[in-house]
């Protein structure tokens, strides 16, 4: 088996070094660029994860985040000096799959790594579309593909297969978080869900514990589903206590 081809995008050499280092003694295969674009430049169909700053000379690493999975979907993983809650989440919610503050521990930085890859595994071709881990999908989901969701939650239809649902009509177009949380809502209409909970369903096994994430992938989703029908919010809050789907009548 080859071995992993990770991207370095750091402009700091020392930690850069540093990483080359703890990576190359656990058999990874590591390319170092010290620039945004000299990173996106090397970015190509061979690279199995991106380990990018978020501070570098020539750009935000939030916009290299977005251009990277505009190209294909992989997995990234910031290596950054901010450790503020909001540029996680933020970091988070624009795709990236974890966070590792500066400065770090080589061996929970490998460990990361490894957890981010073998999460991947078994997925779709990065080249193709993005296809949920069977571990986003709530195991108990009685919906065929294809299917009308059962009475009680007009306007949704999920193809489990494609890993796509409409509303109202119209398909929609979800990140993999948020179709997890929606196959989530989806499978248990009315029944009130916890922040917990649906990080469990809709997150990787070893994803960070931000519940403050699932707060901003549900406005996410609120828009999505806003922007079919105006006049309707399908997602309902019960503070304190979770998410549910609305039952209508």
């Amino acid at each position: 088996m080859d071995a992993p081809r990770i991207l370095l995008i750091e402009d700091e050499p020392a930690i850069a070094d540093a990483v080359l280092y703890a990576l190359g003694r656990e058999g990874f295969s590591v390319e170092w660029k010290a620039t945004l674009r000299e990173g996106l430049d090397a970015f190509d169909e061979r690279t199995d994860l991106v380990l990018l700053d978020v501070g570098l000379p020539d750009g935000s690493g939030f916009d290299g985040c977005r251009e990277i999975l505009r190209r294909r979907d992989v997995p990234v993983v910031f290596l950054t000096a901010r450790a503020e809650e909001i540029d996680r989440v933020v970091g988070l919610e624009i795709g990236a799959d974890d966070y590792v503050v500066k400065p770090f521990s080589p061996r929970e930085l490998v460990a990361r790594l490894r957890a981010r890859l073998r999460a991947r595994a078994g997925r779709a071709d990065p080249a193709g579309p993005v296809v949920p881990s069977a571990a986003v999908l709530p195991e108990t989901n009685p919906v065929k593909s294809s299917e009308a969701i059962p009475a009680g939650v007009c306007g949704f239809r999920l193809d489990a297969e494609k890993a796509r649902v409409e509303y109202r009509g119209r398909e929609l177009d979800l990140t993999r978080t948020e179709y997890g949380l929606l196959c989530a809502l989806l499978d248990k209409p009315g029944r009130v869900l916890s922040r917990a909970r649906l990080m469990e369903l809709a997150w990787d096994e070893d994803s960070p514990s931000l519940e403050r994430t699932v707060d901003v992938h549900v406005k996410s989703l609120r828009a999505k589903l806003r922007a079919v029908d105006p006049g309707q919010d399908p997602i309902g809050t019960r503070r304190g206590l979770g998410y549910c789907l609305r039952e209508e009548p």
